[in-house]
């Protein structure tokens, strides 16, 4: 955490190095908090958490609504989406409230109810979705498309851990794989809409998502247009930063161009509204090249693989469910940042836990990883 965290300081220092930009400062003042949370919280017994568990989860609701609310007096709107929560002094996401919260509560729920084949768990099944189908709606309402799907993959991994039916994955993969077929659809006919149109993607501005059943903004499908048809979208356009974000990881090499010697970023080719945060890696990538991406990959593996180590020590069904609904935030976060920078997944925002810029996600990171402290510190009865 503290080789990942100054890894981080040090390339948002560097993204932003021409034009003097401070985020690094407040990158640094986070950590602290952020590492004292974390402190707190892996020397409190989980299982107050558990205790606590539906608090957690109304609060979290609340934030969440009071973002959603038409002309809510304290929802803050950036960049075409209302996000965050004013304070007054400082403007937070719920979202990562959110998330915590949702862990916590599904560890709660399979922890406290018997599962066994799906008629037998139909009731934790509709408790589990009910706890996680509110705020998962909330969040989509935004919109926050990439948040929310990170959401089904700790839920799927804690339900899998609880030893649920097997035919409830596979009921699971196939709508699964029904949605993005459905996307998929859904993107052929956004085509075909601009076609006959004679529209440039850029320049849809709502008109197909006014007509359209399938529930995305335009700029999402513009993201999506993105990563399967590259040559329909405008390169200065929607794909601009997908293919500088390419560039910039290419022409890093082996050992990288330096620390503050990246022309993407330097230059401003890599839009510097996203080098510090969703695009951080692109930064590293060009700068420490791949030895330097290498290191980062390795840090997050032995921070994954400890926790999956901690997971099975645990002391109680709790404990483990906890740190899996943990491990498998971080990994989705970790893959689709990485692959989106590097053209293998489209363009979500979702951040890179301790390198990327952000106050509200690095505390949220270091409760969850406070917690996964907690579960190993106290895996046995003092």
């Amino acid at each position: 955490m503290l080789l990942l965290s100054a890894i981080g300081i040090l390339f948002i220092y560097s993204a932003q190095a021409f034009i003097g930009g401070g985020q690094w400062k407040s990158q640094i003042a986070w950590c602290f908090i952020g590492f004292s949370v974390y402190c707190g919280v892996s020397v409190t017994n989980y299982s107050v958490f558990m205790k606590y568990s539906h608090w957690i989860w109304v609060i979290a609701f609340v934030m969440l609504l009071a973002v959603v609310i038409p002309h809510s007096p304290v929802a803050v709107s950036r960049y075409g989406a209302t996000r965050w929560l004013n304070l007054g002094f400082y403007t937070f996401q719920p979202v990562e409230i959110a998330k915590l919260a949702c862990i916590v509560i599904g560890a709660s729920i399979l922890t406290r109810s018997e599962v066994g084949d799906i008629k037998d768990s139909l009731q934790v099944l509709a408790k589990m979705a009910l706890a996680i189908f509110v705020p998962f709606l909330l969040i989509l309402a935004q919109p926050d498309l990439g948040s929310a799907m990170v959401i089904p993959f700790f839920v799927f991994a804690q339900l899998y851990a609880s030893n649920l039916s097997k035919r409830f994955f596979t009921t699971a993969i196939l709508l699964f794989a029904a949605l993005v077929g459905a996307i998929l659809i859904d993107n052929h006919n956004y085509v075909k809409f601009l076609d006959e149109n004679g529209l440039n993607p850029n320049d849809v501005d709502g008109q197909y998502q006014a007509t359209s059943w399938f529930p995305l903004k335009d700029y999402q499908r513009n993201r999506i247009l993105t990563f399967v048809n590259p040559g329909k979208v405008d390169p200065r356009g929607t794909g601009w930063n997908r293919e500088q974000s390419i560039i910039s990881v290419a022409s890093g090499g082996l050992f990288g161009k330096g620390v503050k010697q990246g022309s993407q970023a330097q230059l401003g080719y890599l839009p510097r509204s996203v080098a510090h945060n969703d695009f951080i890696f692109s930064v590293l990538a060009e700068e420490a090249g791949f030895i330097g991406s290498a290191v980062v990959i390795s840090l997050f593996g032995i921070l994954l693989g400890n926790s999956l180590r901690i997971a099975g020590q645990a002391k109680d069904r709790f404990g483990t469910l906890l740190t899996l609904g943990v491990v498998a935030l971080f990994s989705v976060h970790i893959f689709v940042n990485i692959a989106m920078t590097i053209g293998l997944m489209p363009i979500t925002g979702l951040p890179l836990p301790f390198l990327s810029h952000g106050g509200t996600f690095m505390v949220s990171c270091c409760i969850l990883l406070g917690l996964v402290q907690s579960v190993y510190r106290y895996r046995k009865e003092f």
